[in-house]
């Protein structure tokens, strides 16, 4: 029988919590590089690709064969630009966490699929292993309510405190683009504090830090995860 949650119908224009996490529980992210390299490829692929630009380098005479080579590779990726909205995220070791939505029904399947296959390639030929990274497909709850939304951050926020991280420090995750005016383009925060801004929380920092274990923050939320950590 499949794992609950592995079997995914999206709806256009709907929030996913999206997570998975390593075969055997196995780290996905040995070190700072590989937590870098996930991330750059999540930026590839959300961030709007200069098709103009990129041409150009590549058939520009004074470009270097690196810099054709790089123009290529970039123009060959998939792009998702306008049909997902990366909403929060949070890496761990061995697993990760993401919010995000979608404007076409098969937007997030075809981005996780890209994401997944591209990093399991990379992962497998800097650690030198074969075989499968990740347990399984990933994993997809349908965001139903406002509620939901809201509280559904502050866990993936908090995440990094049950492997003893104190959360507002840690590298990995979204958490400084919500309560930071230093923003990158391709985390969207807005889509989650123009609801909070209605909620009477002082700060989305106070609302991240309220005493809550993750088993509340899920029965708050009315979501059932599985098989996360």
């Amino acid at each position: 029988m499949p794992a609950k949650n592995s079997r995914k119908q999206f709806v256009e224009n709907s929030y996913y919590h999206i997570y998975n996490r390593g075969v055997e529980k196995r780290q996905i992210f040995m070190d700072e590089m590989d937590y870098s390299v996930f991330i750059s490829y999540i930026k590839n692929y959300l961030l709007p690709k200069d098709e103009e630009a990129l041409q150009q380098t590549f058939s520009n005479e004074k470009s270097t064969p690196k810099q054709k080579a790089d123009a290529l590779k970039l123009l060959k990726l998939n792009n998702f630009s306008g049909t997902i909205t990366f909403i929060a995220y949070c890496l761990m070791g061995n697993h990760f966490h993401f919010l995000v939505k979608q404007t076409i029904a098969d937007g997030i399947d075809r981005f996780m699929n890209s994401l997944m296959t591209r990093y399991t390639m990379y992962f497998n030929r800097r650690h030198k292993r074969v075989g499968h990274l990740f347990q399984g497909n990933y994993k997809a709850v349908l965001v139903e309510t406002e509620v939901q939304l809201l509280h559904l951050t502050r866990y993936i926020h908090q995440n990094p405190a049950s492997k003893g991280h104190a959360f507002q420090d840690y590298r990995y995750s979204s958490y400084q683009q919500y309560v930071s005016p230093n923003r990158v383009e391709w985390t969207k925060p807005n889509e989650v504090l123009s609801y909070f801004s209605k909620q009477g929380f002082n700060s989305y920092a106070s609302f991240v830090g309220d005493n809550y274990t993750y088993d509340s923050l899920l029965m708050i939320s009315g979501l059932t995860l599985d098989e996360s950590n």
